[in-house]
C-alpha cells in the first residue's frame, strides 16, 4: 500500500491508496497543531469520525494518524510493514530539486539545508520524512516539490533586479509554491475541456490559507506569485503578500523591531487576519462582513482586488487566457469569492454564471456563463493523488536503482 503524507505548517494531512492507486483506503486529517481547538479527522470509504485532538506538534500529529491507521476498531493496516512506500509533499525545493526523489541521508541534508526558505513549511515536511522513515523501515520515501512545477518560469519572470551575483551565487529568486496542486488541477482542467493542455493559456487560483495564482501556458509555469519564501504574492491568511521593502527597514529602524519580530508579523500576524483583526479562516471574515464588520468587508476587497487584478496580469503576459480555475479550500468552497474575484473582468472574456457558481461544488465544474470566451471552472485540488503518482513511478524497480546511485538524479 502506499501511504502520502501532506505535513502543512499546521496539519497534517494523509491518504493510504492501493498499490495500483485505484483506490484511496483511508484517508484523514490532524488539523490545528499546537492549537487548543485542534481536531482529527479519519475515513475509511464513507465512514468517518471526528474527534477533539490536542496536539503539540507534527510529531505528535504522526502518533495521531499511525493510531487511526492501525486501529482494530476503525484502522485499515494490520502492521506497518504492509506499506510498501511514503510519498510526502515539501513545500520548497530551492534551486537544488528540480523534481521529485527518492529519499536519502543526502537528500534529508539538502531538505533541511532549504529549510529557511519556508520557514513555516519546510521544517514540517522534514518531521514528516523523518518520522516515516522510522514508522517503515523497510519502505521507500519519495519527496515531491512545490517548487518543482515552477522551474519552468523564465529568467524575465523569476529574476528580481537586485545585483545578478545575489540571484547566481545565492539562489535569490521566485521559486514559486503549490506546484503540486497547480499541475493536478491544469492537468484536469484540460481534460475537462476535452482540449490539449500544450494549446491552452490558463490562470490558477489556488486559493486556501496559503494562496498561489500561476499563469501556465502550454502545460508548462511560466509566471507565479509566491516569490523567494512563502509571503509574497497576494494576501494570504496570516500571510502579507507583496508590500514595499523600505516597510521592514521603517519597522526595524524607527519602531526597534527585531528582524524576528519582523518576520513574525509577515507570516503569522498579517494577511486575512491583520486585515480583519478578527481571524484567518474566509468563512469567519465573509459572515462577519455580511453582519456589518467593515474591516472585514475591507480584507474581502484587498484579497479580492489583488486577485482580479494578478489574474489581468498574467492575461497579459501569455498574450491572453482560455481557461480560468479556481480550486483549494477557499477556491472550491466560496461562490462569494469567485462572485468578485470573476466581477469587473468581463473585457478578458472571463464571465461566471450564478446559478452555477452557486452550485459548483458537487455540480457542473464548468461555472461560465453562456457565450463567454473563457471557461471558468472550480476543480478540486488533489494534490495527494499527484504526489501518489510520482511515488509509484519513482519507486518502480528500475527507477529505484538509478536513484540510489544518484539521489539528485530527478534534480540536476
Amino acid at each position: 500500500m502506499i501511504l502520502i503524507i501532506n505535513c502543512g505548517s499546521s496539519s497534517l494531512k494523509y491518504q493510504l491508496y492501493t498499490p495500483d492507486l485505484a483506490k484511496v483506503l483511508a484517508s484523514g486529517i490532524v488539523a490545528k497543531i499546537g492549537e487548543p481547538e485542534g481536531y482529527a479527522e479519519h475515513f475509511v470509504g464513507r465512514r468517518g469520525e471526528r474527534r477533539h485532538s490536542e496536539t503539540a506538534n507534527h510529531h505528535d500529529a504522526f502518533g495521531v494518524m499511525m493510531e487511526a491507521l492501525l486501529s482494530p476498531e476503525y484502522g485499515v493496516l494490520e502492521c506497518p510493514g504492509a506499506i510498501t512506500a511514503i510519498g510526502h509533499r515539501v513545500v520548497h525545493g530551492g534551486a537544488i530539486f528540480f523534481g521529485s526523489v527518492l529519499v536519502d541521508d543526502c537528500v534529508i541534508q539538502a531538505l533541511h539545508d532549504c529549510a529557511h526558505f519556508a520557514p513555516l513549511h519546510n521544517p514540517a515536511n522534514i518531521v514528516g520524512i523523518e518520522e516515516a522513515r522510522r514508522a517503515f523501515p523497510g519502505a521507500p520515501n519519495v519527496a515531491v516539490f512545490d517548487t518543482a512545477f515552477h522551474q519552468t518560469v523564465p529568467p524575465k519572470a523569476h529574476l528580481y533586479a537586485l545585483p545578478f551575483e545575489l540571484s547566481t551565487a545565492h539562489g535569490i529568486r521566485r521559486y514559486g509554491f503549490h506546484g503540486t496542486s497547480c499541475r493536478y488541477v491544469s492537468q484536469t482542467a484540460a481534460e475537462l475541456l476535452n482540449r490539449p493542455i500544450e494549446a491552452l493559456s490558463m490562470v490558477v487560483c489556488h486559493l486556501g490559507n496559503g494562496v498561489t495564482l500561476d499563469a501556465i501556458d502550454g502545460g508548462k509555469s511560466v509566471d507565479t506569485t509566491i516569490g523567494f519564501g512563502t509571503f509574497s504574492g497576494v494576501a494570504m491568511g496570516t500571510r502579507a503578500g507583496d508590500f514595499d521593502p523600505a516597510i521592514i527597514f521603517h519597522l526595524v529602524k524607527e519602531l526597534g523591531m527585531s528582524l524576528d519580530q519582523v518576520e513574525e508579523i509577515c507570516y503569522r500576524k498579517s494577511g486575512l487576519l491583520g486585515l480583519s483583526g478578527l481571524s484567518n479562516d474566509m468563512r469567519e471574515i465573509c459572515t462577519a462582513a455580511e453582519k456589518g464588520n467593515t474591516r472585514c468587508q475591507l480584507a474581502l476587497e484587498v484579497f479580492t482586488y489583488q486577485i482580479r487584478k494578478t489574474i489581468g496580469a498574467y492575461a497579459a503576459a501569455m498574450g491572453g487566457i482560455d481557461a480560468l480555475v479556481f480550486t483549494a479550500g477557499i477556491g472550491e468552497n466560496s461562490a462569494e469569492i469567485r462572485a468578485r474575484i470573476c466581477a469587473d473582468i468581463g473585457f478578458l472574456g472571463i464571465e461566471i454564471d450564478p446559478r452555477l457558481n452557486a452550485a459548483a461544488r458537487g455540480g457542473d465544474p464548468n461555472i461560465s456563463a453562456a457565450g463567454a470566451r473563457v471557461a471558468t471552472l472550480v476543480v478540486p485540488t488533489d494534490e495527494e493523488r499527484m504526489i501518489a503518482i510520482d511515488t509509484v513511478a519513482l519507486t518502480r524497480p528500475g527507477v529505484a536503482a538509478m536513484q540510489e546511485e544518484s539521489p539528485r538524479l530527478a534534480a540536476e
